[in-house]
Formats: structure tokens, C-alpha cells, sequence
């Protein structure tokens, strides 16, 4: 998907692990390991990264260690680019017809920044005619790598209209928070 867009393998290899874990840190070495990628290369994009104000680099011990530049100009862009490769995102896309008649899915940017959410809260949210147990079964995998639970919600059409209409707090909350969406647009969710 990204490959005609960042056609270095190697640095999309490193963005990826970066985007996927925004808050992490790493050593040369373990980006070597994480990206199966040779030494060179990764340290050669490792430079143009940091040179780029991509990432940032700080010195401890012997080891200088790298992360996410947080005030990067495309900080949020390519957030939201990695989250439509993310493993959740992936897997919803691979089972396709299995889910139903799904008009929308949206991902919530709490998770894809791996941040925690409370209990009123969810991290996605699919409109239509979902098959509950296909979704669960990804869902279910996907909290094994993501380490927490992976709270969703499925409506369909007629009740996502009817709670935007009751003005619905928690439906609303969801729809005025930054998200991805990997299926349909915004504009199908605030019709």
C-alpha cells in the first residue's frame, strides 16, 4: 500500500515501527532486529530521518537512542497513514464480506497512540449490518498484541441516525474525537 508512496523499503520498515509504537524508544540495534533490515541501511535512514526532524535522537551511555519527533509538521498524517496498516486494520480489511453488509468502520486515534481510554469510551466503531461474532473474532486477536481490551461498538444505519438525533453524548463523544476511518468516509457518519 505504502510502497509507491515511501519507496524505501527500509524507511518504511522504520516508520512503520515507529508509527505503530508512537511512544517507544529504540537503539540501533533493535531497529536492526525489530526490521529484519541491514545495519547500514537502517542507520543510513535512521540519519535522513532525524535529519528530516522526523525523529529525534538523544545520547545514553553508549547507545543513542531514537523516537517519534511529536511536533512533527505530519506527526498526526502519518499516524493516521500507519494505522490503516496496523494489524486491527488489516485483519477488518482481510475478512471483508465475512463482517456483513459494513457501511463504516471507524478507528479511534486513542489507538493507534496506544493511549488508554475510559470506560465510556471506545477505540472503534462500526456502522451496519455487522456479523457481531466475525468482529469479535478479530477483535479478540487483536488484543493479544495490543495488551488491553479493544473497546468497540456496531450499530446499524437507522440507529446511528437515531442516536445523533436524541443527541446521544456517547455517540457524539466518538464523532467529534479524531479517528481513522479504515471503511467509508466522515461525512457517511455525520450525515
Amino acid at each position: 500500500m505504502l510502497k509507491t508512496i515511501i519507496t524505501s523499503k527500509t524507511r518504511r520498515a522504520i516508520l512503520q515501527l515507529f508509527f505503530q509504537s508512537p511512544s517507544d524508544t529504540y537503539y540501533l540495534r533493535d531497529i536492526v532486529r525489530r526490521t529484519g533490515e541491514e545495519v547500514n541501511a537502517v542507520k543510513r535512514e535512521l540519519d535522513i530521518l532525524t535529519k528530516g526532524k522526523v525523529l529525534e535522537s538523544e545520547r545514553r551511555l553508549n547507545k543513542i537512542f531514537f523516537r517519534l519527533h511529536k511536533n512533527y509538521i505530519f506527526f498526526d498524517e502519518f499516524l493516521r497513514m500507519f494505522a490503516k496498516t496496523s494489524r486491527i486494520a488489516l485483519l477488518l480489511k482481510e475478512a471483508g464480506p465475512k463482517l456483513g453488509k459494513v457501511k463504516a468502520l471507524a478507528l479511534s486515534l486513542k489507538y493507534a497512540r496506544k493511549l488508554d481510554i475510559r470506560a465510556d469510551e471506545i477505540y472503534l466503531l462500526g456502522v451496519g449490518t455487522i456479523v457481531l461474532p466475525e468482529i469479535a473474532q478479530v477483535i479478540s486477536y487483536c488484543e493479544q498484541e495490543f495488551g488491553r481490551e479493544i473497546n468497540y461498538t456496531v450499530m446499524t444505519e437507522d440507529e446511528l441516525a437515531y442516536r445523533k438525533r436524541n443527541n446521544d453524548p456517547f455517540i457524539w463523544k466518538f464523532l467529534r474525537t479524531p479517528k481513522v476511518m479504515l471503511l467509508g468516509t466522515e461525512e457517511d457518519l455525520l450525515k
